[in-house]
């Protein structure tokens, strides 16, 4: 099983060694895939500017499907998310990170239907003896500033506020909570019994990435991923379409109320849903909107699509992402990419439960709005 990357980066000890094993971790704040809201500067970007049609492969499957899994075609389509600032549901941020919008060429693949459940990551610990980042206590030679007592197992948990709190440091709505892992998702009193369909959360990279190794499979790029997300549809904001409750209907699992304070749980769910509890995207992904952050494989960097359009041209032809990773935010953390925003994700805060829109998480670290699904090749 793979040792997990950059196991020194999970905790700031310089900062917080003085504050206790609940204070103020590091990890929270590198593990939101959304900043504050950015003051709107300028007006946003016209609406399907830089998206052409997506040109699907003809190629049929390669067999026959393996279990919980779909066949994505690959083909050709525009990649990126249009300044959603203005439109309904649309957010204030303007997501400059996922564009230039351009043309890329993905080659077809299997895809998890769902995300990796609760059961399924039991049967992979139960094959493997496998124990996550979580599960694992931080060691004093890595962290020589840290009190003893510092020094203890557990995850990073959503905790909303007492009341309204301005949205501008996101420290006031996460804990750090000793215990919490991915049998315990809020910490040493939660559970998972009876939550067999319950995406698997407190991930970090390594362990879906061992997960992913086990099963045979892989963790999708983000351009594999964006393109599944995406169905067949050309610059649509969401995997179903252009409307964010077509007829009133809630096709994801998203934040509803005042953020941080209270879902009022409109859609059927506070927390976390049952995996295919919403409809199916046109190739039967579920779940690419909302519920729980999905990893991919790619390093996170905001200049990404612009460094790939300057090395490959008009077409980039299967990216990989870059080599490193780089967040002018926090510029020593190695981060990768996460897609499909949670059940956190409102227009208050944070609206990348549109399709295109890109996220990035600290690669040690997990949280119980963070899961992950798998992909397969065929050789």
């Amino acid at each position: 099983m793979p040792t997990p990357p950059h196991r020194r980066s999970r905790f700031p000890w310089s900062i917080a060694a003085g504050l206790g094993a609940a204070g103020v971790v590091y990890g929270a704040m590198l593990l939101l895939a959304s900043g504050p809201l950015r003051p709107a500067g300028r007006s946003p970007t016209p609406p399907g500017r830089g998206f052409a049609p997506t040109t699907s492969s003809t190629t049929p499957p390669p067999g026959p499907a393996p279990e919980r899994m779909a066949w994505i075609p690959g083909g050709e389509f525009s990649m990126g998310c249009d300044d959603p600032r203005g439109k309904p549901f649309g957010g204030g941020d303007p997501m400059p990170d996922a564009r230039p919008v351009h043309r890329v060429q993905v080659d077809g693949f299997w895809m998890d239907r769902t995300e990796v459940t609760n059961d399924q990551f039991a049967a992979f610990v139960a094959a493997t003896g496998y124990v996550t980042i979580a599960e694992t206590p931080p060691r004093a030679e890595d962290f020589p500033d840290a009190p003893p007592e510092n020094l203890v197992a557990g995850s990073i948990v959503f905790s909303p506020p007492d009341g309204p709190v301005p949205l501008d440091n996101h420290y006031r709505w996460w804990s750090y909570i000793p215990g919490a892992d991915w049998r315990h998702p809020t910490g040493p009193d939660s559970s998972i019994e009876g939550h067999g369909d319950d995406p698997v959360v407190q991930v970090a990279y390594a362990d879906a990435l061992a997960y992913a190794t086990w099963a045979g499979k892989r963790l999708p790029t983000e351009a594999e991923w964006e393109f599944a997300a995406r169905g067949g549809l050309a610059g649509a904001a969401y995997p179903w379409g252009d409307e964010f409750l077509p007829g009133g209907r809630p096709m994801a699992n998203t934040w509803q109320g005042r953020f941080p304070l209270e879902n009022t749980a409109e859609d059927g769910y506070a927390t976390v849903a049952p995996v295919a509890s919403f409809p199916a995207n046109a190739y039967g992904l579920h779940d690419l909107s909302g519920n729980v952050w999905e990893w991919c494989s790619d390093w996170y960097r905001p200049d990404s699509y612009a460094r790939d359009i300057r090395r490959e041209g008009m077409v980039v032809k299967n990216p990989q992402g870059p080599d490193t990773s780089h967040d002018p935010q926090e510029p020593g953390q190695a981060k990768r990419i996460l897609r499909g925003g949670s059940f956190m994700c409102t227009e208050q805060y944070c609206s990348r439960y549109i399709v295109g829109t890109r996220g990035k998480g600290e690669v040690s670290s997990g949280a119980n709005h963070i899961g992950f699904r798998c992909v397969r090749t065929e050789q």
